[in-house]
């Protein structure tokens, strides 16, 4: 398979490395000639380190590398079966370069964007033949993460998708198939766990090391919110939200927080600016400050988990009820998409549905806020004595 990669920064040469290492003949295009030397530079610098490794041999690397060439050229992905688009997160500009390419590319080329928020069905408006157009979504750094999302605009084929699936499955990745809507799965479904931690900081009730911790401790989470949205950067991490919250007519439970918003505004991005909700060093680890608070209340813990956990699984259960995935997708999504210990659905079913319910409704009480509000899904399984079974 003849595969194209359009933009050559950190997602696109990580996409290119992935089919390359599938078989693929991989053309990686870039305006920007610098950038490509960047992006063939740094894969032998990845692929170096995996035969150091021993991951790979010699014989490997080579095979990666030449099936992969470096053009500055549209025209050049012009005998592409598959394009994937991996550049800025602009409508505009995404549907200019699609409405340029088609008029470079065979009929049955497949067209895609890694878009992580933006609108297929609005991308795929800018083609004549939108019907071959779909979503196709990697989870940095994409040779490692496990996931990939696939989603149909309403215009895209079954055939489109059918083969797109095969595709990247046969490239050994994990599909899961979303609903064109904002955020897809992980991104909407993850908003809880930056968004009500951020909400329990600004109620003062804990710091930002307590709530890292207590998500740590006692979920199992690689990373607490803190810590993940320093890593990601709070700029991004932001826009994301903002974006979503838009996307979704400002639904208050998707509502982005100031904290952040002036985390951001201050250049306080995380590691990349070496000051986030930490402080990091040249090697991007934490400081540890001798004043920082730490609380080692654990009924404190335990009800900031329960809370974040809640908003995590009714999020989770409201994307089922819309039919956003399959309950399996939605927890294939969170595990293998964002390392979460567990699946959400697999995790209310552990926890128990009365529990969920009762939680949420909890915070409902508390609040009298439509943030709160309890999935009409988690209401029903519950009145029926239902699990979700994943």
């Amino acid at each position: 398979m003849n595969v194209g990669i359009i933009g050559s920064g950190t997602m696109g040469s990580g996409i290119a490395q992935v089919a390359a290492t599938a078989g693929c003949a991989v053309k990686l295009f870039d305006l920007n000639q610098s950038a490509l030397n960047k992006a063939k530079t740094s894969l032998e610098k990845i692929l170096s380190r995996l035969v150091e490794k021993g991951k790979i041999d010699d014989t490997e690397k080579s095979r990666i590398q030449n099936n992969i060439s470096y053009v500055d050229n549209l025209k050049d992905l012009s005998d592409s079966n598959l394009t994937i688009e991996a550049i800025v997160e602009n409508l505009d500009i995404k549907k200019k370069v699609f409405s340029e390419l088609e008029s470079f590319v065979a009929e049955d080329c497949i067209i895609a964007s890694n878009t992580s928020s933006l609108s297929i069905a609005s991308i795929a408006s800018a083609l004549k033949k939108p019907k071959r157009c779909i979503g196709i979504h990697f989870f940095n750094p994409a040779p490692l993460m496990q996931l990939v999302e696939v989603i149909p605009a309403i215009q895209t084929s079954k055939e489109v998708l059918e083969k797109s699936v095969k595709t990247i499955s046969d490239w050994k990745k994990i599909v899961a198939v979303a609903k064109d809507t904002p955020g897809f799965i992980v991104n909407r479904v993850a908003r809880p766990f930056y968004g009500e931690s951020l909400r329990i900081y600004e109620e003062g009730i804990a710091d930002f090391a307590t709530i890292d911790e207590s998500l740590k401790s006692l979920g199992g989470f690689r990373m607490g919110p803190f810590e993940l949205m320093d890593f990601i950067g709070n700029d991004v991490n932001y826009t994301v939200t903002e974006t979503v919250f838009t996307a979704f007519y400002f639904d208050p439970r998707y509502k982005p927080a100031f904290t952040q918003k002036r985390f951001a505004e201050a250049g306080y991005l995380g590691r990349k600016s070496g000051k986030g909700y930490y402080d990091y060093d040249e090697n991007g680890s934490i400081v540890i400050s001798t004043d920082r608070e730490k609380s080692h209340d654990s009924e404190l813990a335990q009800k900031i988990f329960n809370r974040i956990l809640v908003m995590l699984i009714n999020e989770a259960a409201d994307a089922l009820f819309w039919n956003i995935a399959s309950a399996k997708d939605i927890d294939n999504a969170m595990t293998k998409g964002v390392n979460y210990p567990k699946g959400l659905l697999a995790w209310a079913d552990e926890k128990g549905i009365d529990w969920c319910v009762s939680k949420i409704d909890e915070l409902y009480d508390e609040y009298h806020e439509d943030r709160y509000r309890c999935s009409p899904l988690l209401r029903k399984m519950k009145n029926q004595g239902l699990r979700f079974e994943v």
